[in-house]
């Protein structure tokens, strides 16, 4: 290559190095962003909190049959599952609010002392499904519904409460939110000694937490339910919206 043409070259890849350097002493720059800046203001979090009633029950529930062989078996546990989704759907919960969740077909072994060895003596059938249940005054009703319908097949998982649409507290718990980060901000200003600015930055996060209950089992050694029903309690629980919030310090 001529010599020219290589110096050229190697001055033409030296601008962009200088060029993304910038002048000795100054503040360093790449692609327009301040290395050296830092948050500045009054940095806060606030909370809004409001306690509810539930308006719905997820229940968790399913079958679970053991036989010699697996279509004895899954045989038993559709029987089974038939028998709760027409006990589910008789006591009002809409086919739309039933999904399911789980579904297996295991080997079931035990030790053989003799052979020193696991051997199959059996095959295990679950089937689990999700029901949101929209009338909670029902729920007790229902469980025990699917309880007797399953028989001792019958497994119930879980049940924990919610609310099926929260959109329309976020407004309360906003202002609440809002609010709270202000006076915090406002007494951190105070005690540094400075005035409050106005909001630069805002954030917010919502928990809608479900109140959970543990497993019930109605298979097995646990005896059906009897004629009385199930006494369910929803309570109440609680919707929190948290907000991050950065002020400037006013001059």
């Amino acid at each position: 290559m001529n010599k020219k043409w290589f110096l050229v070259l190697v001055l033409a890849l030296a601008v962009p190095v200088v060029a993304l350097c910038g002048c000795a002493g100054g503040t360093t720059t790449v692609g327009a962003v301040n290395l050296n800046s830092q948050q500045t203001g009054i940095w806060v979090s606030g909370e809004g909190k409001v306690s509810v009633t539930p308006d719905i029950a997820l229940l968790r529930l399913g079958i679970e049959a053991q036989r010699a062989t697996v279509a004895e078996a899954q045989t038993e546990a559709n029987g089974a599952m038939d028998e709760v989704m027409t006990a589910l759907l008789g006591s009002g919960v809409a086919e739309k609010d039933i999904q399911t969740q789980y579904f297996s077909i295991r080997q079931v072994t035990r030790w053989d002392d003799i052979k020193q060895e696991e051997v199959v003596i059996g095959y295990r059938v679950a089937n689990t499904v999700n029901a949101k249940i929209r009338d909670i005054e029902a729920v007790g009703a229902i469980i025990d519904a699917a309880a007797l319908a399953g028989g001792d097949l019958t497994r119930i998982d879980s049940i924990s409460f919610s609310i099926d649409d929260p959109t329309a507290y976020y407004g309360e718990l906003r202002t609440k939110a809002i609010a709270d980060a202000k006076a915090k901000a406002e007494q951190l200003a105070g005690l540094a000694g400075v005035r409050l600015g106005k909001p630069t930055f805002v954030s917010e996060g919502i928990q809608v937490p479900s109140s959970g209950y543990p497993r019930y089992d109605y298979g097995g050694a646990v005896p059906a339910p009897s004629i009385e029903t199930t006494s369910i309690s929803a309570g109440e629980m609680e919707i929190i919206l948290n907000v991050q919030v950065a002020y400037a310090i006013a001059n």
